[in-house]
């Protein structure tokens, strides 16, 4: 790959010689005007066909156009252009002149190869819009989408007007549902008002003879002012429009967008559907409704943001719910348990918005993220650590990570570079600080912020803007508790993963402030596993690394309790029966019976704290104890231990061993009351399976227990 760098008219101090040692290429040529006066030497390294990586995203818009009006230049539809910021996000910074290494791990990174592509999900439009609100405001909405769209108006209330002539489809009534998504949405509502504005002519007859003045311009009467003259059904009959008798009647009717100008959204979650804009009263986000709905003709295509493995989730079995964290933590609402019926959770991919808050929070890897996937991410982080130690940066302080989203984080790192070059006060990104965009800050979780440090990283800061959902904001927290937790643990000391907030420009100081706390040691050395697609994998080798490397390794660290993916399960054997509910219940395998005996037995690593267990012991003998044990430096979590054992309970007629005493002690004394057990019926409950069929077959006068 070409990589053609510029100083910006001699703005960033870059080290073209220093920068090729560090990606091991030939000496780069650091261009002052790239955009402008050398152009040229842009368009030699378009027609040369090389891959292309412009460092400089101020102009790539210019860039993109000069490679299309460039003749032997193949398009970007066949050997596309990246662009890389080193100006906002270190050249401009007071410590630019340290920034070489940092510079060249963001080249490194962006060098990577595409991750790989993921399935898409598709949306269908042919312009079907219901706008719903006030008649004049609904009716002035239309008119600007009319030419484009076929509009629907669902007007709730009376005031205002609809105009004489009848353009469009117009209901009147009070919406009672709204649901679905770009293409495929479904409204319902019911009119109960006794004008029917289908049958109505607009003559406004019923105004004029309505002597209370109850009936406006919008055509519904107002049925408190009403006083029963029934003057406007007599001037109407030949339409037949008004009925005060009539039925209220619920309708149900398919659109493809959305315009609601109520007071109130009709989705209240934090990510509405595409295709539905709520603008209220507000004239500005009218207009910009506007734009974007006439452009909604035709079919669409976003990522499939998302993996789901329900061999992996611990949400349900046997309709008893144990984690829930994905559905409680989705901001769009694309999430429902089926714990009722198939088990486990359902994800609709048209509502999904790609934050992947689900999989950052989710304990098993039962979901996973998509786009991109984990193993590209931690590639991504894993180029970036060991490219800036190569250039030396290890030496002069060791790296931080900030993990931002591509809008608005992008622009808030954007104004803190550009303000480093105007405001004396404010000193930019730091020649340490990596930055790290992501579709979405909540997509990067525990797994990754402890893949990093083990990297090299000294701290993992995530910046957080008015973008993120207050859901994620406490998923984020909690996660980061835990983080901080085990590396406190392990020594490691002081908050090392930490969420910084940043509204827009009015935050630069504080931000700025934060970015230069002072560098604390890394890991003694940096890791070389790569990430893997199984999320609990990438933990057991980022823990592992950690733990090897740290001062000292307690025998256990105690976590939070939200949030946590490991702990273990604590039982009370005096409760206990050893009926192995538990066992069925577990969706990781963490506990297993013993074939051999009556025995429960317990691997820790595969423990999530999910709670199925501790929902589904009939006798309450289970909790959980959140924490990461550590004993025999992690080893002994991997190996099986026996939480709990008794002597098996031997059948009275052979002796063959089954089940244990305490379970037949409990079925005897809950099925002793019952008719079908009395008399000799009840010493069946002590043989084995094969005794009690012989028995009942060998004593044809006892009662026969047919369901044992």
């Amino acid at each position: 790959m070409k990589t053609l760098l510029c100083n910006c008219n001699r703005t960033m101090p870059l080290d073209g010689q220093a920068l090729s040692r560090a990606l091991g290429s030939d000496e780069a040529t650091v261009h002052t005007t790239l955009c402008r006066r050398e152009a040229p030497a842009f368009q030699h390294a378009a027609r040369s066909g090389d891959d292309l990586l412009v460092a400089c995203t101020q102009e790539s818009r210019l860039f993109l156009e000069l490679n299309d009006a460039t003749e032997g230049a193949a398009p970007v539809t066949e050997r596309p252009i990246r662009f890389v910021n080193i100006r906002e996000t270190g050249g401009w910074s007071k410590d630019a002149a340290a920034a070489t290494p940092k510079i060249a791990a963001l080249l490194a990174a962006a060098q990577l190869p595409d991750p790989e592509p993921v399935p898409t999900v598709s949306y269908r439009s042919v312009g079907r819009c219901l706008v719903i609100g006030p008649a004049e405001a609904a009716e002035g909405a239309a008119d600007l989408l009319a030419d484009k769209l076929d509009v629907t108006l669902l007007v709730e209330g009376r005031g205002g007007g609809l105009p004489q002539r009848r353009e469009r489809a117009v209901h009147a009534g009070r919406l009672l549902r709204l649901t679905g998504w770009l293409g495929a949405f479904e409204a319902t509502w019911e009119s109960g008002n006794p004008i029917d504005l289908d049958l109505c002519t607009r003559c406004n007859a019923c105004i004029e003879a309505c002597p209370e003045g109850a009936i406006d311009f919008s055509y519904q009467i107002d049925l408190e002012a009403c006083r029963s003259h029934r003057d406007c059904v007599r001037v109407c009959e030949a339409a037949g429009a008004i009925d005060f008798q009539r039925e209220a009647q619920t309708v149900t009717e398919a659109f493809d967008l959305v315009l609601d100008l109520g007071a109130q959204a009709r989705f209240t979650m934090h990510q509405p559907p595409q295709g539905y804009f709520h603008v209220g009263g507000d004239s500005s986000k009218l207009l910009q409704a506007v734009v974007q709905l006439r452009e909604l003709i035709g079919e669409f295509e976003k990522p499939k943001f998302f993996q789901y493995k329900q061999k992996l989730c611990a949400h349900s079995r046997n309709e008893k719910v144990g984690c829930d964290a994905c559905i409680e933590v989705c901001s769009a609402r694309a999430i429902e348990s089926q714990a009722a019926t198939t088990g486990g959770i359902r994800v609709e991919p048209h509502l999904c918005v790609g934050c992947g808050a689900c999989t950052t929070v989710c304990p098993s890897g039962a979901l996973g993220y998509a786009y991109p996937n984990t193993v590209d991410q931690g590639r991504r982080l894993r180029t970036l650590l060991s490219t800036y130690a190569k250039a030396g940066g290890a030496a002069q302080a060791p790296a931080a990570l900030l993990i931002h989203s591509e809008k608005s984080g992008a622009r808030v790192i954007e104004d803190l570079g550009r303000a480093a070059r105007t405001d004396a006060a404010i000193r930019g990104v730091p020649a340490r600080v990596l930055p790290v965009a992501a579709w979405h800050t909540a997509s990067i979780g525990l797994d990754l912020w402890l893949a990093a440090i083990a990297y090299g990283a000294s701290d993992v800061w995530v910046l957080l803007t008015q973008e993120e959902a207050p859901e994620y904001h406490e998923a984020l927290a909690q996660q980061a508790a835990v983080a901080n937790a085990i590396l406190e643990g392990l020594g490691y000391g002081g908050e090392r993963v930490r969420l910084l907030r940043a509204r827009d420009a009015r935050d630069l100081a504080a931000l700025d402030a934060e970015l230069h706390r002072p560098a604390r040691a890394a890991v003694r050395q940096a890791a070389g596993f790569a990430t893997q697609s199984d999320k609990r994998s990438t933990l057991e080798l980022a823990i592992d690394h950690l733990v090897a490397h740290a001062a000292s390794v307690p025998e256990a660290i105690a976590l939070p309790a939200a949030g946590t993916p490991f702990g273990a399960v604590r039982v009370d054997t005096e409760r206990c029966t050893l009926c192995l509910s538990c066992v069925g219940a577990c969706p990781e395998s963490a506990l297993a019976d013993n074939p051999e005996r009556p025995q429960l037995r317990f691997i820790e690593k595969n423990c999530v704290q999910c709670g199925l267990c501790e929902a589904t012991c009939p006798e309450q003998a289970i909790t959980l104890q959140p924490r990461l044990w550590l004993a025999d430096g992690g080893k002994a979590r991997k190996l099986p231990r026996v939480l709990h054992e008794v002597e098996p309970y031997r059948c009275v007629r052979c002796g063959k061993p089954f089940g244990t005493l305490k379970a037949v002690e409990v079925m005897i004394g809950k099925l002793a009351g019952h008719a079908a057990f009395q008399g000799a019926a009840l010493e069946r409950l002590r043989m084995c399976g094969d005794c009690r069929v012989v028995d009942i077959y060998t004593n044809p006068n006892e009662v026969r227990i047919t369901d044992l």
